[in-house]
């Protein structure tokens, strides 16, 4: 016989983890199968772990809203759960004149996201701030942080189970078939079994395109192209160089190579961007440290390259062309057409800052 159960979340990062702990909470059962033997092992695991303000987004756009709603949850939530973070803020900079009109752009885009409390500096009271900058002028994020991102994921599993959720791992989904308003979802793994779900919410992140392939009668028009872009971070010797976060301008493709602490305080840059690497490029090539230098020093100009150290990287599931800007893409039976059945596609920054109020997103949508 068959197992049923109500919700089937595939894909347990952060966003898989928070929907699957909005449903739960909701009153919804719910089953959280992962292909890996621990939750976060990709994308999740491999990012600047930063709480974004929600700055840069098209004014109305998914990632626009669930960023400044999930920087909303995620700040009390961390509190209430003793989760190590800190609000160290970030400084956005105009490293040359023709810049600065850029950062009035972002001020007044950030106004229209619901972000009221940037700050135009100029280059003295940046430096006031952070002695080592080198700017013409810059934009004060207040709200924007940095956090233990593996605690907090630890915690969703928490609250998942305790609503009577359930956790599978190496569990990875080997077929799926549209069965009247749901779907059959054939398990892999040491223990192979078959289950039938009314909901399914495809939360794979990286693999999100290929299991929405894998789901037999889904319509194929609906489903978004990934491809893989890589992030590459160096970490910086000795002592930090910065108590905030610093920006360079950003592009449509990145936030550019920034610099970042860790909550141990190792500063780092990072991430780069390269398009169209294969999944699992987590190489970081000795040589890309040149590029990181000269880019860090348009604001850091003390920095020697020789501080530099070959650190980490990560992908992004980039769901555009380069230079394409891309929102989220979270969609349901009105727009696909088929019942039960939810795809999440593009989930890249600000994902981890929005995943709480994704949760609330999906659960809303069911």
């Amino acid at each position: 016989m068959t197992d049923r159960v109500e919700c089937v979340v595939v894909g347990a990062g952060c966003v898989g983890l928070a929907v699957a702990r909005a449903l739960a909470l909701a009153g919804r059962e719910v089953l959280l199968l992962e292909q890996h033997d621990m939750f976060g092992t990709e994308t999740s695991s491999r990012n600047s772990e930063v709480i974004h303000a929600g700055i840069y987004y098209e004014p109305g756009s998914l990632k626009a809203r669930l960023c400044v709603r999930g920087k909303e949850l995620l700040y009390p939530y961390l509190n209430e759960r003793g989760i190590d973070h800190k609000n160290c803020g970030k400084l956005i900079v105009a490293t040359s004149p023709a810049e600065v009109p850029r950062l009035d752009f972002y001020q007044n885009r950030a106004r229209e996201n619901g972000v009221h409390d940037l700050v135009l500096l100029g280059a003295r009271d940046a430096q006031a701030l952070e002695p080592l900058l080198s700017c013409e002028a810059a934009l004060l994020s207040p709200s924007t942080g940095v956090f233990d991102s593996h605690t907090y994921m630890l915690s969703l599993l928490g609250d998942l189970e305790n609503a009577g959720g359930m956790a599978v791992f190496n569990a990875p989904v080997m077929a799926v078939k549209l069965v009247g308003e749901g779907a059959e979802i054939e398990i892999g793994g040491e223990e192979p079994s078959t289950l039938q779900a009314k909901y399914l919410i495809n939360s794979t992140g990286l693999h999100a395109t290929a299991f929405a392939r894998q789901i037999e009668g889904f319509p194929a028009d609906h489903i978004a192209e990934t491809r893989y872009a890589k992030g590459r971070y160096f970490m910086i010797s000795g002592r930090a160089p910065f108590e905030r976060l610093i920006y360079p301008m950003p592009t449509n493709d990145s936030q550019g190579t920034h610099y970042t602490c860790d909550l141990g305080g190792q500063g780092r840059l990072g991430p780069d961007i390269t398009w169209n690497v294969p999944l699992n490029d987590y190489a970081v090539e000795e040589e890309a440290r040149h590029a990181f230098w000269q880019a860090a020093t348009q604001y850091l100009p003390s920095l020697q390259e020789d501080q530099l150290h070959a650190s980490y990287a990560g992908l992004r599931p980039k769901i555009g062309p380069p230079g394409q800007w891309m929102d989220f893409r979270i969609e349901g039976p009105d727009v696909h057409g088929v019942p039960g059945i939810i795809q999440l596609f593009g989930i890249e920054s600000p994902g981890l800052t929005s995943s709480l109020a994704i949760g609330e997103y999906v659960s809303e949508l069911i």
